[in-house]
């Protein structure tokens, strides 16, 4: 009888957070209900590229394409592809437009879309401190009337969705114990959030995703600033990286689902709602998985070391982002109202108290 080997900390953790995916409803594609019909000139075919590889990819979008294509019951299959398998991730905007694919998951900052509220894709500084806050800003504060009139503008491209992810860390392989600490670490990260946090001498280097984990370990990169523990864990960075900075840029992040509009018109309504529904599934398993991990791996995994900021340093990069909001929203129209309904939200946040702030 051969022994069983002994899970470390984080391997039970992540175990425990990966059979969430074949347990919520998401990941359990044949209990959902499946249209009786059959197409009868053949199924819709679709390419949807997103953002993210393999390993997150797993988590972020593999379940709710697995879920759609089998309640479709073949009158659509959509074939997911991962980052960079087809085209650039900074090139999808332009391949979703033209055709190249159908659909794609990503922020707009990452894909360089045309719009004048892509900052705000991905994570823009200090907007939010929990997922909830995602959907709450887009439900109640008037975010899904704006993205839908920004992509309105956009020919050939439908916005559809939009949800939260993780929040933003800094994992890398020398601590950072003060702002200084971050002079000349070169990071792989989003671009809103290098923008920001490149005044305090940190350098945001852009390479393939698939990329990031050789990159770390050549020492062309000295850490990311892409996103949390749970991320940093399943994807392997927690492996090489040997620091976490507690200090939080931003709770989570902003993503969305996109589709050619050609495509998407092409599509019978109750296909479109199927694909409506199981993105809605998707933003709830994300948010959960996401959330489950961050405190546990925290505090029970065991392969990053845990530094602060000191509170007193790090208020004056809390100051710092509301004059960046201040410097966004002087570009007036959309920009501003987001802005505004950021600074509506907060108050309101502060104000309720707990168990909001």
């Amino acid at each position: 009888m051969t022994e069983k080997t002994k899970q470390s900390p984080s391997e039970k953790i992540l175990t425990s957070r990966r059979k969430f995916l074949t347990t919520t409803s998401v990941g359990a594609a044949a209990t959902l209900a499946a249209p009786a019909a059959i197409a009868q000139q053949g199924p819709i075919k679709w390419r949807l590229q997103t953002y993210s590889g393999a390993p997150l990819g797993a988590h972020v979008i593999k379940p709710q394409i697995e879920a759609f294509n089998t309640a479709a019951n073949g009158d659509m299959e959509i074939e997911l592809y991962y980052a960079d398998q087809l085209v650039p991730t900074g090139e999808l905007f332009r391949a979703l437009q033209n055709g190249t694919l159908d659909a794609v998951q990503s922020d707009e900052a990452t894909m360089a879309s045309p719009v004048d509220i892509s900052v705000f894709g991905g994570y823009f500084p200090f907007a939010t401190r929990y997922s909830l806050d995602v959907p709450a800003l887009f439900n109640y504060y008037g975010l899904n009337e704006i993205w839908k009139e920004a992509y309105d503008e956009v020919d050939n491209v439908t916005w559809l969705s939009a949800g939260a992810w993780d929040p933003l860390h800094i994992f890398t392989k020398d601590p950072i114990n003060s702002l200084a600490d971050m002079r000349g670490k070169r990071v792989f990260g989003v671009p809103t959030a290098g923008r920001f946090l490149s005044q305090y001498g940190l350098i945001p280097v852009t390479v393939p995703w698939d990329d990031v984990e050789v990159a770390l370990q050549t020492g062309e990169l000295d850490g990311v600033a892409w996103c949390g523990f749970t991320e940093a864990y399943e994807v392997g960075w927690a492996d090489i990286c040997n620091y976490a900075l507690t200090n939080s840029v931003t709770g989570a992040w902003f993503g969305s689902y996109f589709a050619n509009t050609e495509s998407w018109n092409k599509v019978p309504a109750h296909l479109q709602e199927l694909f409506k529904i199981t993105i809605d599934q998707s933003h709830y398993y994300r948010a959960t998985w996401y959330w489950g991990g961050e405190a546990k791996l925290r505090t029970e995994g065991e392969k990053l070391e845990l530094t602060s900021i000191p509170d007193e340093e790090w208020s004056t990069v809390v100051q710092d982002s509301s004059k960046f909001w201040d410097e966004i929203a002087a570009k007036g129209g959309r920009p501003q109202k987001v802005v505004d309904a950021f600074k509506t939200y907060a108050a309101t946040m502060e104000k309720a108290g707990y168990p909001y702030r």
